[in-house]
């Protein structure tokens, strides 16, 4: 069981529940009961009925837990990385959209421990070395 905001039991028994759980957690998403959905919440449904509804996160939100995922995923800090990964970081992060979100760049520095000239430095090789 996990519990939603409002405390109310979200059961993970259902197999279709437990399939989506993982994607649900990399997401920063929250699972609610179908009766708990707003109209801006997800139903999924199993053999036609609505078995768990899924609250998306604020964009700003999933930034933060991308970034909590990538230090987990390198088993440090991501400001203790060498310059290498740091880049590394940044490319990844520009995939998946980071520096479209307000404030990204400096939520990014701040993280990484660099100012957001480095980023854009970062950034900026990546472009260039894609253009060459």
């Amino acid at each position: 069981m996990t519990e939603s905001a409002d405390h109310v039991p979200v059961t993970v028994d259902h197999p279709f529940v437990s399939a989506v759980k993982p994607l649900v957690d990399a997401m920063g998403a929250e699972l609610l009961g179908p009766e708990q959905a707003q109209p801006d919440d997800v139903v999924l449904a199993w053999e036609g009925q609505d078995v768990i509804a899924v609250r998306l996160p604020q964009l700003s939100d999933s930034l933060d837990h991308i970034l909590a995922a990538m230090e987990r995923r390198h088993g440090m800090p991501l400001a203790d990385l060498d310059r290498k990964a740091k880049q590394s970081v940044v490319r990844a992060l520009e995939a998946r959209g980071a520096f479209s979100v307000r404030h990204g760049v400096e939520t990014v520095a701040g993280a990484l421990g660099v100012s957001r000239f480095t980023v854009y430095n970062y950034l900026n090789r990546e472009h260039t070395a894609k253009g060459q």
